[in-house]
């Protein structure tokens, strides 16, 4: 049975035409792999690069403290104003580090005593040093019943241990690659000296203590 040439030319174009599909998902499959392996590769030397190196967390140091004033008044509030100077140094010899967010704040047993200072963003370059000076505060700060028996204490004692906490998110850099935001938790213990109180009343004005005191850092 005799074929047309139109019959032909249709059954050809139809064969040309699935050909043509087939190429391009061959030429489509073979630039995803190409676009995958590529990938992989690369994740793969950054992950190389990211042990060989092996980023160390950054170093924190209270250097001094002021206290301009750590009033106590019934019933168990407490306003205090102290500033503090912050020692940050990122031991890496090729990794930089972003703080994208650090927030200080004083604790006293477990419970936050005044509200967050912001530290602005910075970049910290290798082996750089940065030092900070904020300001924490609280005013009138209620103290819990069982943080008021140890204030107490504290003030018959003429000294009251505070810890100085910095809250932030940091990303490190290595090369080109930045990594994904980490968690920073620091912690810097520090004594406030004064002379015993009176009538539950403790004034602190402008009293600096040099410290160097290094800080607990977690990520």
């Amino acid at each position: 049975m005799s074929v047309s040439v139109k019959e032909w030319l249709s059954d050809t174009w139809s064969d040309l035409k699935d050909d043509l599909m087939e190429e391009r998902r061959k030429t489509l499959r073979r630039i995803c792999s190409g676009v995958l392996i590529l990938s992989v590769i690369i994740l793969v030397i950054v992950l190389l690069i990211w042990a060989i190196l092996q980023p160390k967390k950054p170093d924190f140091i209270l250097q001094d403290a002021t206290a301009y004033a750590f009033n106590v008044t019934a019933p168990n509030l407490l306003t205090s104003n102290i500033l503090v100077t912050i020692e940050s140094r990122n031991p890496n010899d090729k990794i930089g580090v972003y703080y994208d967010k650090l927030d200080v704040s004083a604790i006293y047993q477990n419970q936050q005593i005044t509200s967050y200072t912001a530290i602005p963003p910075t970049y910290q370059g290798h082996n750089e040093v940065n030092v900070w000076s904020p300001m924490v505060s609280g005013v009138n700060v209620p103290v819990a019943p069982y943080n008021g028996v140890a204030l107490s204490q504290d003030q018959a004692y003429g000294t009251v241990l505070l810890t100085i906490k910095i809250e932030g998110r940091v990303r490190f850099k290595v090369g080109t690659y930045i990594s994904g935001r980490y968690h920073l938790y620091v912690k810097c213990p520090v004594n406030i000296v004064f002379g015993n109180s009176t009538a539950g009343v403790v004034v602190v004005n402008g009293i600096k203590y040099q410290l160097a005191q290094s800080c607990s850092v977690s990520l």
